[in-house]
């Protein structure tokens, strides 16, 4: 029987809910409140250039993401390429990412890369991550890898990242990191990553006109203000100004504009929502006329940048010029994130001279900055008991964003393969 839903959010998660409600032969109206479908994936017009505001890669392990590619007719898109990586570490740029690399790394004792070799290699075999769930992260990386590795390969990886955060988090959330980059090798010296031909917006436009096509509707400049509760179930959605009428509202936007989205969740719902907490990132990207590093990744130990790293976009996806992402991830509260844009761009342009000195001042041909609030979900030990349940106390009504896949990082994969999956519950 056909019902006509209400899905909040069109990023990739939203989308993917929305697609598989129109494939089971059902109405989505999906609301959006940017002027574009996507969220952290969509893209904006870089002068002349069409590319995501927020980087994206694919590894081989994201099988949602190639199914629906195959099944939109987008497989062809698909491209691979064996990327690099590199480790900024005392004002020396060194490979890093491989066995090899470990070995030659500068700066570390015999003993500190096998033990930090080990723990990767192990990490990405385990397959039971349950017995992490409630283990924090930074004492369960020092006990393996030694304070000597955990000092010059991951301190300042969560220093700049997490900050006050840094020891409250997740050892399975950490260890699922680990786990998808180590599976993006095709042997132990070779990474290989993917790019879809067009970059994002070729799946997400593919999406929005399938939806579309099947009755669907895709609503822009929507922003949902309320949903509107009684009797402890849905009635509708207030968007500008106006009340619609919706039996069941499936919600894909951070868990953060919860509270203010539903207040009239039971309290005890409220409070969970209210505990979740979540980073916010300004990340600058670089349009330059010549390539920083030949590598895809460079993570960065320097105490004159307050960045874990960056990454240079056509390293993997190649274009006329070359586009380098670099992310500020800080708390939404934090001082630093009320900087002004300019202050992030010109510590980049800095940054980025150090790193490479025969970049100049000519060499920039433009730089952007974006901001996120809620770009990162903060998943403290014991996260699988503390988030609320995705089919909320309230008939007809569903709640989810990117940390309801824990202990998987967002990603569009997760997103899409979640987002499909919801779908099929709230219909069943």
């Amino acid at each position: 029987m056909e019902q006509r839903i209400a899905v909040i959010g069109a990023g990739p998660m939203g989308l993917a809910v929305a697609y598989q409600l129109a494939q089971d032969g059902h109405r989505p109206v999906l609301f959006e409140a940017d002027d574009r479908v996507g969220g952290m994936t969509a893209c904006f017009d870089f002068d002349g250039l069409d590319i995501e505001r927020y980087y994206h890669f694919h590894c081989i392990s994201d099988h949602a993401f190639l199914a629906l590619l195959a099944e939109l007719g987008l497989a062809d898109r698909m491209r691979w390429i064996e990327t690099k990586m590199g480790y900024w570490y005392l004002n020396r740029l060194q490979p890093w990412g491989n066995p090899l690399a470990l070995l030659k790394f500068r700066g570390l004792s015999f003993g500190a890369k096998f033990r930090y070799g080990l723990h990767a290699f192990l990490a990405t075999k385990r397959i039971d991550w349950r017995p992490l769930d409630n283990v924090e992260a930074t004492g369960w990386i020092r006990r393996w890898v030694g304070e000597e590795a955990y000092e010059v390969l991951w301190r300042r990886l969560f220093d700049y990242k997490f900050y006050d955060y840094t020891t409250g988090l997740s050892a399975a959330w950490i260890w699922s990191r680990i786990r998808r980059i180590g599976r993006s090798r095709y042997n132990l010296f070779r990474e290989k990553l993917g790019y879809l031909e067009g970059g994002s917006n070729t799946l997400l436009l593919a999406m929005q006109a399938a939806i579309e096509s099947r009755g669907g509707e895709v609503r822009l400049n929507s922003p949902v203000t309320r949903v509107v509760l009684e009797n402890d179930s849905v009635c509708g959605v207030e968007v500008n100004g106006c009340f619609e009428a919706f039996a069941k509202v499936i919600s894909t936007v951070p868990s953060p504009y919860v509270p203010q989205l539903m207040p009239d969740l039971p309290i005890d719902v409220l409070a969970q929502f209210k505990a979740l907490k979540n980073i916010a990132v300004v990340c600058v990207i670089v349009k330059l006329r010549k390539a920083v590093t030949e590598n895809f990744w460079l993570n960065t130990n320097d105490p004159e940048m307050d960045i874990p790293g960056l990454v240079e976009y056509t390293n993997l996806r190649p274009l006329d010029q070359h586009i380098v992402y670099v992310p500020f991830y800080m708390p939404g509260e934090h001082p630093k994130y009320a900087e002004p844009d300019q202050a992030f761009v010109d510590k980049v342009k800095r940054y980025l001279m150090k790193i490479n000195p025969n970049l100049a001042e000519g060499d920039f041909i433009d730089i952007r900055a974006s901001r996120y609030r809620y770009a990162q979900p903060i998943c403290d030990p014991g996260y699988l008991h503390n988030i609320p349940p995705v089919a909320l106390p309230v008939k007809g009504l569903w709640v989810a964003d990117t940390s309801y896949y824990y202990p998987e990082d967002r990603g569009i994969s997760e997103s899409i393969d979640f987002g499909r999956k919801l779908a099929k519950d709230a219909t069943a």
